[in-house]
């Protein structure tokens, strides 16, 4: 099996694939790569490449159809260094958090949701001394 190191994908499977374009690159610094006429989208983010995948995309057309329901706990996972002014930036923008911001020894992050029910993770790790 060949790899593609130049960066990591991920795919999403949304049910509106410009409204995912616009919440990704809008809110949460992606940039679009490729769009294929609303079925399928390709935005990064630095190292992330994430595959924005719409009905009548390859991608879910190969999901099984009993686990193309809701999506799971499973998301992606993006560090930031002032997580209280991300939440306030996300916030006044409109979007809504779908946990309330947690802490632990690790750090402290909080969730959202994009328009099709992914889940973003935003997390700023914790100080180390």
């Amino acid at each position: 099996m060949s790899t593609h190191e130049e960066h990591a994908s991920v795919r999403y499977l949304v049910d509106d694939v410009e409204a995912a374009v616009a919440f990704y690159t809008t809110h949460l610094g992606f940039s679009l790569e490729m769009s294929a006429g609303g079925a399928f989208a390709d935005v990064r983010r630095g190292p992330l490449r994430l595959l924005l995948s719409g009905a009548a995309s390859s991608g879910a057309k190969a999901t099984p159809t009993d686990r193309a329901g809701s999506p799971g706990r499973n998301r992606i996972h993006l560090v930031v260094d002032d997580l209280e002014g991300e939440v306030a930036r996300l916030g006044d923008a409109g979007l809504t958090f779908v946990s309330d911001l947690v802490s632990g020894p690790g750090g402290s992050q909080v969730l959202l949701a994009d328009p099709a029910g992914n889940l973003v993770e935003i997390f700023q790790p914790a100080q180390r001394e």
